[in-house]
């Protein structure tokens, strides 16, 4: 059992994950948190303010290769070779990616001429954590079988990706209504890192070949880095919890490594009826100089002995690793870029509103309906990840928002999704969740979200 045990844990830690993707919230021109995503989206209502912390709550999790089901099933299958199994389907561009949001306020009002408030002004500050890892495939093969069984075979150590960050952003948005076909936006932000740990671009090779009198040369090429920034502190040092949670509250008001980031966004109509809109967001980067730990290993190194590199028990692989080689550990700044995201969407409504009082259509061009086409993207340091949704919404009652989408992305071909928002008065609240058909039991679900706020919104 003991030979599995990284293998689990590699497999789990990397199941803990989340997708950034909003498909369900972008779009809801009556939401300001849609200004979040597409500072350029039609702005109808005359200001906003968001509850403080709890105006946008967003989680979500998701995995590209495997379900929980797939590691725990109960399915006359021995556990570990079911580990074996996964380790051997899962492939070094299987990814698992993290991202948690908590806006701490938020804000924004109409300005103009007297009679033409043609621009929004919004502003505020949220928290989010982004993280994505890669499978180290080669890494668990190794850990998982040795290299005793495994002559000749050349592991791949750039199989190890990952990178974490937790962030702060505080920003302002300025949203231009041009003409009635023509909107655009843009939103200036101030990054505050709280924590930061990468280890991309990594570079080597392990591989043990047969030599003379049944020796074994084993031939290391190594070319791997970590890089954390706020993190070696709270690792190396014994303070008390109290100090850490006044250090990251410092960190969160921009007392952390600072950055800047653009977004941008535009909607265009080209007609009543039929609508395009896109947008780009974190343009930007993050200057890293406070609390740094770099760790890398670079070099090569041949040498031969009767017996393998031990491979199988974890405490032993690391006894090895230590003894062959000396990691480096230096406190140099460095500079991270964010993940960039776009979206973009088509739009066609239909339906018009009818007025009550005399049965016929209003003069003011409303639709209760609409359908579209999204496409989102977000770079990463392997390969794009990539998701397109169809969805239909509709206004209902006057009150109430709502928004079905089916979603092919790298997680699932089925994620059925519903979003549902009301208006009642000047008070707001607002849900989505995705992947519904899978709430039946989570344990067979690669992904899940969930997101839900209150806001104030005066028209």
């Amino acid at each position: 059992m003991k030979k599995v045990n990284l293998s689990v844990l590699l497999i789990l830690l990397c199941y803990v994950c989340f997708s950034q993707n909003k498909q369900l919230l972008y779009g809801l021109k009556e939401l300001p948190q849609n200004l979040l995503i597409n500072p350029g989206s039609e702005v109808d209502y005359k200001w906003h303010a968001g509850l403080p912390l709890l105006s946008q709550i967003h989680v979500s999790a998701g995995s590209s290769g495997l379900a929980l089901n797939d590691i725990f099933a109960d399915n006359g299958i021995d556990f570990n070779q079911r580990i074996r199994n996964i380790v051997n389907d899962l492939s070094s561009r299987d990814f698992f990616t993290v991202n948690q949001q908590l806006e701490i306020f938020s804000g924004g009002f109409k300005t103009g001429k007297q009679y033409v408030k043609d621009t929004y002004i919004s502003f505020g500050l949220y928290q989010e954590a982004d993280a994505i890892i890669y499978f180290p495939k080669d890494f668990a093969v190794l850990f998982l079988e040795g290299n005793q069984n495994n002559i000749d075979r050349v592991f791949d150590l750039s199989d190890l990706n990952l990178r974490a960050d937790l962030i702060s952003v505080l920003h302002l948005g300025y949203n231009k209504k041009v003409n009635d076909k023509f909107t655009y936006g843009v939103r200036g932000k101030i990054y505050s890192s709280l924590a930061s740990i990468s280890s991309i671009n990594n570079n080597g090779s392990f591989v043990t070949r047969q030599g003379d009198n049944n020796f074994l040369t084993h031939t290391f090429n190594l070319d791997l880095q970590v890089r954390t920034s706020g993190i070696s502190s709270l690792i190396n040092n014994n303070s008390d919890a109290s100090s850490n949670i006044n250090d990251f509250r410092s960190k969160l008001f921009l007392g952390g490594d600072l950055g800047l980031g653009l977004d941008a966004g535009f909607t265009y109509r080209y007609s009543d009826q039929l609508s395009i809109d896109a947008s780009v967001q974190d343009l930007g980067f993050i200057n890293h100089t406070k609390d740094l730990e770099t760790l890398s290993i670079d070099g090569n190194l041949v040498f031969e002995g009767v017996n393998p590199v031990r491979g199988t028990n974890v405490d032993d692989a690391s006894e090895d690793f230590e003894s062959l080689f000396e990691i480096d550990t230096t406190a140099t700044k460095f500079v991270t870029t964010r993940p960039v995201k776009f979206n973009g969407a088509v739009r066609y409504a239909f339906e018009r509103v009818k007025d009550k009082n005399c049965n016929c259509v209003k003069p003011e061009k409303d639709y209760l309906s609409q359908i579209g086409a999204q496409l989102y993207a977000i770079k990463r340091p392997v390969q794009p990840q990539l998701a397109l949704s169809l969805y239909y919404y509709r206004k209902i009652f006057g009150v109430f928002r709502t928004k079905l989408s089916y979603t092919i992305d790298s997680f699932s071909k089925r994620n059925i999704g519903f979003g549902l928002s009301t208006h009642i008065g000047s008070f707001n609240f607002y849900v989505t969740a995705d992947n519904l058909l899978e709430y039946e039991n989570l344990a067979n679900a690669q992904s899940l979200s969930l997101q839900f706020g209150f806001n104030l919104i005066f028209n």
